[in-house]
């Protein structure tokens, strides 16, 4: 059975897009920007999206990369993953970082980011003296991997 919630958007300019999955089975949902930016080698520049959200207590929207843009072309956001708590009601950004030597075109209504979702609890942290073992213990950062 499926925990559906629907999440409040407003349109905050004329070019403004609501997101959408590219694919069905996504889990992303593609954000676009709602201008043209020219983004300069090895600078960060502000993206516009032209909407701002409403999203219901206990969830969290995580704004990340995408792969192709970040791959292909080496521009990501630079606080990646990015947080919007439920009660931010402003215009979402996307601080896009070119990591680049060359500058970078991103012309209105490109996908610029995804949109990710995440239903949370809230909780308690408990304060203990010692705390069971595990597999893993206190191996240390990284020490899952190989060597």
């Amino acid at each position: 059975m499926k925990d559906n919630f629907n999440i409040k958007i407003k349109l905050l300019n004329e070019f403004g897009k609501i997101p959408i999955k590219s694919h069905l089975n996504d889990i992303g949902y593609d954000l676009f920007s709602d201008s043209s930016f020219n983004l300069e080698p090895q600078q960060v520049t502000l993206v516009t999206l032209g909407i701002a959200i409403e999203l219901p207590k206990n969830v969290g929207g995580f704004v990340l990369p995408r792969s192709g843009l970040s791959s292909k072309n080496l521009i990501a956001p630079i606080n990646s993953p990015g947080l919007i708590d439920p009660g931010y009601r402003g215009e979402l950004k996307v601080p896009l970082m070119n990591y680049s030597q060359l500058n970078y075109i991103i012309e209105k209504h490109d996908r610029v980011a995804q949109l990710v979702l995440i239903k949370t609890e809230d909780l308690i942290f408990e304060e203990v003296s010692e705390l069971e073992d595990s597999e893993r213990s206190s191996g240390g950062f990284g020490s899952t991997g190989k060597n």
